[in-house]
């Protein structure tokens, strides 16, 4: 039994120093995919990048009970976001519309639809052509938390910004 574990320590140890790379230019190495202005492509660093939308620009905004106006805080994250696409054209967007549990799901389709088109239409003030921006309301059918308290309700509230790349 002994000699079967050791067999199997170092096949395993064998197979993990196989898939090993650490040649120059290899992501171990922290050269590869970088550019030259020291952050790695596609990562969160990257400007360019959809992590980079979504950790650093904002990809949500959030709404009052009942409302669909865009407040002073989710301008901010939407102009940000607007910049962001102009810059970056070869991405489109879904946006979701999202209401809490509170009401029918009649009225809560509505109103997402109302917080997306809100969206929609800040985002093409500001420049972003409406071909490359389309909406879709899930209501309450997509809560982000899941509880009959304000706290959850309050972050249901919410149209999310969803990129797509267009150069598939």
């Amino acid at each position: 039994m002994k000699n079967r574990y050791r067999v199997v320590l170092i096949i395993s140890a064998l197979a993990l120093a196989a898939c090993s790379n650490n040649k120059p230019g290899s992501y171990l190495d922290g050269s590869a995919g970088t550019t030259g202005s020291g952050y790695e492509a596609g990562s969160a660093s990257d400007p360019a990048s959809p992590a980079y939308f979504q950790q650093t620009v904002g990809d949500r905004v959030y709404f009052a009970v009942d409302q669909a106006t865009v407040d002073g805080a989710a301008q901010a994250t939407l102009q940000a976001q607007a910049d962001w696409l102009i810059a970056n054209s070869e991405y489109s967007m879904t946006i979701e519309g999202h209401a809490d549990e509170q009401g029918t799901r009649e009225y809560n389709l509505a109103l997402g639809a109302r917080r997306a088109n809100a969206v929609r239409e800040f985002l093409t003030s500001r420049g972003v052509s409406g071909d490359r921006l389309q909406t879709v309301s899930y209501g309450k059918e997509r809560p982000a938390e899941l509880c009959s308290a304000e706290s959850c309700y309050s972050l249901n509230r919410r149209a999310v910004s969803v990129l797509n790349n267009v150069n598939f």
